[in-house]
C-alpha cells in the first residue's frame, strides 16, 4: 500500500513538472494589444477612457462653463463607476485611466475622491497635532472644491451559440453639476468582441 502511494506521488509530480515545462513567458510592450480571453482588458480600459474623456472635454458644456466663469477651468471629481457587467472588471483601474486622461488633456482640473481624499485629510490632521513644524503644517479649509462629478456604469450582453460567443460592452458616463444637480454631459462607448473556440 505504501509502495502504491509513492508511485502515485511520483506520477502526480511528473505530470505537474511536465505541464510546467511547456510554459513560455516573454516580455511584451505594455502598449501591445493582447486579447487572450475576449474579456474586458487593459486595452479596452485605456481606449474607452481616452475616447470618452476626449468627447467630454470637447463637448458644448465646457465653453459654456468657461464663458460664465471668466475662462476658469472647471474642477472635476471622478465618482463611482459601477460594474454591472457579467464579469469581474476592476473599476479602480478604469477610474485611474479616466483620471489620467483628464489630467493629460489639461482642459479641466482634477481633485481626489473617496479613500484617497480621506487619507489626505488624515495627513493634514496629523500635521496639525503638534508633530510638524507649524510653518510647514498644511492648513484646513483650503481644499479645491469640485464643480462637477463624473459617474458611470459598465454593462455587458453576452450572446453564445455552441463554440461562438459575442460579448458586447457599453460604458456610460455622465457629468453632473455639483451645485445644481444638472447633468451637463452624457457619453457612451460600445465595444463588441467575437470569440470563437473552433480549431482552425
Amino acid at each position: 500500500m505504501r509502495k502504491l502511494g509513492i508511485v502515485l506521488a511520483v506520477l502526480v509530480l511528473a505530470v505537474a513538472v511536465s505541464s510546467c515545462a511547456n510554459r513560455k513567458v516573454s516580455r511584451v510592450d505594455a502598449g501591445e494589444v493582447i486579447d487572450l480571453s475576449g474579456n474586458w482588458n487593459d486595452t479596452d480600459s485605456q481606449m474607452v477612457s481616452e475616447e470618452m474623456i476626449n468627447d467630454l472635454l470637447h463637448a458644448r458644456w465646457l465653453p459654456v462653463y468657461e464663458a460664465a466663469h471668466g475662462d476658469k477651468r472647471p474642477v472635476i471629481v471622478v465618482g463611482t463607476v459601477t460594474n454591472k457587467s457579467h464579469e469581474h472588471i476592476n473599476s479602480e483601474t478604469f477610474i485611474k485611466d479616466i483620471e489620467k486622461a483628464i489630467i493629460n488633456d489639461g482642459s479641466a482640473r482634477l481633485v481626489q475622491a473617496g479613500e484617497k481624499r480621506q487619507e489626505l485629510r488624515d495627513e493634514r490632521y496629523e500635521q496639525n497635532q503638534g508633530y510638524t513644524l507649524p510653518e510647514t503644517a498644511k492648513k484646513w479649509g483650503l481644499e479645491l472644491g469640485a464643480d462637477f462629478i463624473l459617474q458611470g456604469t459598465i454593462n455587458s450582453i453576452v450572446d453564445t451559440y455552441r463554440k461562438e460567443k459575442v460579448v458586447y460592452y457599453q460604458v456610460d458616463l455622465e457629468l453632473t453639476n455639483l451645485e445644481s444637480n444638472e447633468v451637463v454631459w452624457m457619453g457612451d462607448k460600445k465595444i463588441k468582441k467575437q470569440v470563437s473556440d473552433r480549431a482552425f
